[in-house]
C-alpha cells in the first residue's frame, strides 16, 4: 500500500515543547527522578469555582452540541471582559470560542492567509506560528531580534520587512518563549506601522494577565478605530486560569473574519466542549481573586530563577516582564540547543526545551511554571552541567 502524505504535513516541524514533555513525562513514570522545566502549564489547579460550574453543568445533562462558535452566554462574557479590561467594543458575533489558544491562532491564519501571503513573525517566536502560516500556504517572513533589545522588533525592523505580499504580522506580549512585554508605546508603534501598510495583526494576548515589575499591557486593538479594524485579537484560558486541559480559547475580530472563523471551525471541530463552557463562563463572571497570589508565587520563582542563571559561568538571560519563562542564552557553552538539552536530559535529569524550537539556537527556554522545589532541583542540577562544560 502506497501511504502518500500530503507535503503539508510532511513540511510540518513536530512540536519539540509537546515531544521534550512527553520524554520527561514517560522517564518520570519509568521511576526517574526527572526535573520538567518544559511544558507551559502552570503547576496550580483550576480555581475551584470553575470546577464546580463544569461540574454543575455536567450534572445536569449539558452535555449536547452547541453553536459553532460557542454558546452565547460565553461569548458576551467575553466581550464584556475586553470592555471592561481592554476598553474594546466587540459584539459577541465577533468573539469565536474554539479549542483552545492554539485553535484559535490556527483558524485565524486559515481565515486570512493563503499561498502567495507573507506573514511577518519576530523571532524568538512560539513554534507553532510558523508552521500554521505553512499549513495556510502563506510564507512565514521572520525578524530576528536579540538579547540586546530584550528581544523586541522595532518599527524600523517591521516597515522594513512588510513587502506588497505581506498580510499578517504576529504579536505576541507577554511573549513565549522570552517573557518579553512591549510598553504600550511600542505596542502603538508597531500597530502605526501595519495600519499604514495595510497590514492585519494577530495578537496573541495569552498572558494578559501575567506581568511583573510594574509593565503594563495593553492591546495594540485599543489605540484607534483603525488600529482596531486591523486587528485580531487570540486569548483562552490556560494560562490565567490554569485551565490547559479544558481546551478553550477565542477570538475577537472584526465581523467578516470572525464569520470566516466560524465557517472553519463549523466543519472542522464543531463546537468547544459543552460543559467546559459554563466553566469559563464562570471565569470570566467572578473576581480573579487567585491571580494575586499566583502572580506572586511566579514573580518570586521567577527573580530566583534569574539571579541563579545569571550567576551560572557561560549563561547569560534576560529578566522576564511577563508570561512564565526565561530565555537563557548558551552560546558561549560550546553547544547547540539541541545537543545541549539532550545532554542535559540524559546527564543531569533535566528537562528543557532547545531556542532552535522558537527561532534561536543560541538559547533554551526555562518555564518557571513548576514549583519552587523543583526550581531549586533543577537549577542545581544546571549548574553542576554547566561548570562541567565551562571546565
Amino acid at each position: 500500500m502506497n501511504y502518500r502524505i500530503a507535503q503539508r504535513a510532511l513540511a510540518l516541524t513536530p512540536s519539540l515543547t509537546l515531544a521534550i514533555d512527553a520524554k520527561a513525562k514517560q522517564m518520570k513514570a519509568d521511576g526517574i527522578d526527572v526535573v520538567g522545566f518544559g511544558a507551559g502549564e502552570p503547576d496550580f489547579d483550576t480555581p475551584q469555582h470553575i470546577k464546580d460550574a463544569a461540574a454543575k453543568a455536567l450534572a445536569a445533562g449539558f452535555t449536547k452540541y452547541t453553536p459553532a462558535a460557542g454558546i452565547p452566554e460565553l461569548r458576551q462574557a467575553i466581550a464584556e471582559k475586553h470592555r471592561r479590561e481592554n476598553g474594546l467594543e466587540y459584539k459577541p458575533s465577533q468573539i469565536i470560542v474554539s479549542c483552545g489558544g492554539k485553535h484559535s491562532c490556527y483558524n485565524v491564519i486559515m481565515a486570512t492567509c493563503q499561498e502567495g501571503d507573507e506573514v511577518v513573525i519576530p523571532s524568538p517566536y512560539w513554534l507553532s506560528y510558523p508552521e500554521m502560516v505553512k499549513l495556510a500556504g502563506a510564507t512565514p517572513v521572520f525578524i530576528q531580534t536579540t538579547d540586546a533589545t530584550e528581544f523586541k522588533v522595532t518599527p524600523e525592523q517591521l516597515r522594513a520587512a512588510i513587502t506588497p505580499r505581506t498580510r499578517l504580522f504576529i504579536l505576541n506580549s507577554p511573549s513565549n518563549p522570552t517573557g518579553t512585554v512591549y510598553t504600550p508605546e511600542e505596542i502603538k508603534a508597531l500597530g502605526d506601522v501595519c495600519v499604514q501598510h495595510g497590514v492585519l495583526i494577530m495578537s496573541d494576548e495569552i498572558y494578559e494577565h501575567l506581568v511583573y515589575d510594574g509593565a503594563v499591557h495593553k492591546s495594540v486593538a485599543s489605540f484607534s478605530r483603525a488600529h482596531y479594524e486591523h486587528t485580531i485579537i487570540v486569548h483562552g484560558f490556560a494560562k490565567a486560569w490554569s485551565m490547559t486541559g479544558w481546551r478553550l480559547g477565542w477570538c475577537a475580530a472584526p465581523e467578516p473574519i470572525a464569520k470566516a472563523v466560524d465557517a472553519i471551525q463549523s466543519h472542522s471541530t464543531s463546537n468547544p466542549t459543552s460543559f467546559a463552557q459554563k466553566g469559563a463562563v464562570a471565569a470570566l463572571t467572578s473576581p480573579n481573586d487567585h491571580l494575586k497570589e499566583w502572580l506572586a508565587e511566579f514573580d518570586r520563582r521567577r527573580r530566583y530563577a534569574h539571579a541563579r542563571l545569571n550567576s551560572m559561568p557561560g549563561i547569560s538571560c534576560c529578566n522576564a516582564k511577563g508570561a512564565f519563562y526565561l530565555f537563557p542564552n548558551i552560546s558561549k557553552l560550546g553547544l547547540k540547543s539541541v545537543d545541549f538539552c539532550a545532554k542535559l536530559l540524559e546527564e543531569q535529569k533535566v528537562a528543557a526545551v532547545p531556542g532552535i524550537a522558537f527561532g534561536s539556537d543560541d538559547h533554551i527556554r526555562i518555564s518557571y511554571a513548576t514549583s519552587m522545589e523543583n526550581i531549586e532541583k533543577g537549577l542545581d542540577r544546571l549548574e553542576k552541567f554547566v561548570r562541567q562544560l565551562a571546565k
